[in-house]
């Protein structure tokens, strides 16, 4: 089949039935049909719970209001859209359910990625319309080798531009902010390297525990849930050359190389990497279980809530510079931001006082803040140095993430998607970290629920 990069006239989400489509899918493409960018849509759910068409207009329905998104598309949307039982796997039941979509469909896998794989295998086996894009959640595959094996399976459908894997990190107004704070302010491009950044940090802690999520989070664990994925893609667009525009070539090229220059600092996993997961303790009001108390997780499996890894970006505008990627559950104070820490002035005049902090760019992620650290003169004696901020709240986009993903999936526009080869290198970074885990050659550490993480790691 040719690229076709026709709109999407149909979006069929299978596994309709299921957590994803209720609490993310549907409220964030709510959101959509509100925003600027909302147009008619047909929508079709398909899932294996048995329900009448009454039933899914009231869930879609309901998820739309969660969302607090208002208009005409909305009540249209619902009042038309569909709902097949099926089992998708079949090529039979998958054909029947493909002919009710209007025009060029998208089909967004809301299943677990062994079932993608199989409803992609009965996908070749029926016929689609040539436009068909196809929606993935991650994780993408298993590990480098299982990536390879399904983006190989995915272009025997669809071209490489059809192909959507979704990270709704991309989707973020937060992180998007990044290109803007960096590209559009000159102040920054020309300090932007190892002759003058001493260190990075990405980092998304959240005061949320497992949240009835162990049917997935207990296979995962944060270093595949939040660091192989989100952290880094936003390392991606952080570190990346300056492109010559922002369409998807040059945006998608420009993260894809940095990621691929991308190692475990001094290719020693052991020495930069830590794992830790939460036991029982307070967060607020709320008593939090132990970890592995917590319902459907199984202690055997020694799943890590807490990852931290230090990876080292090797080209020449990064080499040598530091970079902590960590992600964690169930922690006191959720901190989520990235955090340049500039190097010393090369020399300091002699007769200032005080301050001997380094100078670092905050840029906050959920919610959406820029503080920029520096020294200044203080009050009263001008050789003494004081340590300020200035911060300026950015504010959010008009939709929510997923709407965000959802608009760039209609308009056939996969810039905010992660490509195959950048699937396939966010694991190869991870897999020395991951064989030296499952050997046991980095602890696991313990930390009680509400508390910073683990006594003796850095702050």
């Amino acid at each position: 089949m040719t690229d076709s990069r026709d709109a999407i006239d149909t979006l069929l989400i299978l596994g309709a039935s299921g957590d994803l489509t209720k609490r993310l899918l549907l409220p964030g493409l709510a959101t959509l049909l509100a925003s600027k960018r909302g147009r008619p849509l047909q929508l079709i759910g398909a899932g294996m719970e048995e329900l009448s068409q009454a039933q899914w207009h009231e869930r879609v329905k309901s998820s739309f209001k969660e969302s607090g998104a208002k208009g005409r598309l909305l009540s249209g949307t619902e009042s038309k859209s569909r709902y097949f039982q099926a089992d998708v796997t079949n090529p039979v039941e998958l054909a029947d359910v493909l002919k009710a979509c209007k025009g060029t469909p998208a089909i967004y896998f809301a299943l677990p990625p062994a079932v993608t794989a199989k409803v992609c295998a009965a996908l070749s086996k029926v016929d689609y319309p040539k436009g068909t894009n196809l929606v993935l959640e991650k994780p993408f595959g298993v590990d480098e080798a299982g990536a390879r094996k399904l983006n190989e399976l995915l272009l025997t459908l669809v071209p490489e531009a059809q192909i959507h894997r979704v990270d709704h990190f991309l989707g973020h107004s937060d992180v998007l902010n990044i290109l803007g704070t960096r590209f559009a302010n000159r102040i920054f491009e020309p300090v932007w390297n190892s002759q003058h950044v001493e260190k990075i940090e990405i980092v998304f802690d959240e005061d949320l525990t497992l949240e009835n999520r162990a049917g997935y989070y207990d296979h995962a664990g944060a270093l595949v849930d939040m660091v192989q994925s989100h952290l880094l893609q936003v390392l991606g667009l952080l570190m990346m050359e300056p492109p010559a525009s922002l369409d998807e070539a040059d945006l998608r090229d420009g993260k894809a190389s940095v990621i691929r220059a991308t190692h475990v600092y001094g290719d020693d996993p052991v020495a930069s990497s830590r794992r830790a997961r939460y036991t029982a303790g307070t967060i607020g009001r709320r008593k939090v279980p132990a970890y592995t108390r917590e319902p459907g997780v199984d202690p055997k499996r020694r799943t890590e809530t807490l990852a931290e890894l230090v990876v080292e970006v090797r080209n020449w505008r990064w080499a040598g510079v530091p970079v902590t990627l960590r992600s964690g559950k169930s922690l006191g104070k959720a901190r989520k931001e990235i955090v340049v820490t500039f190097k010393p002035p090369t020399h300091l005049p002699t007769g200032f006082r005080g301050s001997d902090l380094p100078t670092r760019l905050h840029i906050g992620m959920t919610p959406t803040r820029l503080v920029l650290g520096m020294d200044v003169n203080g009050p009263g004696d001008p050789f003494d140095l004081d340590w300020v901020e200035l911060a300026a709240d950015l504010g959010p986009g008009d939709m929510e993430s997923y709407g965000q993903v959802l608009a760039g999936v209609l308009d056939a526009d996969p810039t905010l998607s992660v490509r195959g080869d950048t699937a396939e290198q966010c694991w190869r970074i991870l897999e020395p970290v991951q064989r030296a885990w499952r050997e046991d050659k980095v602890p696991m550490d313990t930390y009680p629920a509400g508390s910073d993480g683990p006594k003796g790691w850095p702050r």
